[in-house]
């Protein structure tokens, strides 16, 4: 695969929310090589416990990291857009205990060797902080999600995801938090939000009767984003977006 795939400049925007690079940190960002591959809707990527020695760069689609049970029931766990390395934590932990699945639609992602980006952070350790903070970030979003599940009501962690991902696809380019697409079946969603899919679907028919949410096919709307994350009691200092994490 070619230098400077499309993906990586969405890759380095996302770090650049948290860290600022020199240029010829960028350029090396914008330098990596990988594999493009095209993963089939609700296939697995990663599977628990499987030793991997690449990394995953969403190119485009949804992806879900998810803990599954021995019984084949599965959590969600986290929700990845394009731009996200979505194991990025696996170059330090090659085995790895969770999983990553392709939502409904078509994903295609990057896999980028283990072997290539450890030589990147031995060359550039500001690369390496910026790898570092990003998982950092990650680590405060599965630390809401926590939150989401185990203490906001149904309808308020619905409104609180959709709302995540809305601030996530603006800050990546990728659409508005009023209007974006979201390749997610409703049984999707309730793995991600700890519901059956009959009590998803009464909660999304309850957030569009009350026009908090219209939502077709793929594309999601939020007619007014002030409700919604009032419903969802949604603060996004937990994204690790604003100008503190901006650090050299």
């Amino acid at each position: 695969m070619s230098s400077r795939h499309p993906a990586l400049r969405l890759f380095l925007r996302r770090l650049q929310q948290r860290s600022i690079l020199n240029e010829e940190e960028q350029a090396a960002i914008l330098s990596i090589k990988g594999r493009q591959a095209e993963i089939e809707p609700h296939r697995d990527i990663i599977r628990p416990g499987e030793l991997t020695d690449f990394s995953c760069l969403i190119v485009s689609g949804f992806a879900a990291r998810f803990g599954q049970l021995d019984n084949g029931h599965r959590q969600i766990t986290a929700i990845h857009i394009a731009g996200d390395m979505c194991d990025l934590y696996s170059l330090m932990l090659p085995k790895v205990e969770w999983a990553l699945q392709a939502l409904s639609a078509r994903l295609a992602i990057l896999k980028v060797a283990h072997r290539d980006l450890l030589d990147l952070v031995h060359a550039y350790p500001g690369i390496a902080e910026a790898f570092w903070r990003d998982c950092v970030a990650d680590g405060s979003i599965t630390s809401q999600w926590v939150v989401n599940i185990g203490r906001r009501d149904a309808r308020m962690r619905t409104a609180h995801l959709f709302c995540e991902i809305g601030v996530r696809m603006e800050r990546a380019g990728l659409g508005r938090r009023t209007a974006f697409p979201l390749s997610a079946v409703q049984t999707q969603l309730a793995d991600a939000l700890g519901m059956t899919p009959v009590h998803m679907n009464r909660i999304i028919r309850g957030l569009r009767r009350d026009n908090l949410l219209i939502i077709q096919g793929r594309d999601v709307q939020v007619p007014d984003w002030d409700r919604l994350a009032a419903a969802g009691s949604f603060d996004g200092g937990y994204l690790a977006m604003d100008e503190s994490w901006r650090l050299s």
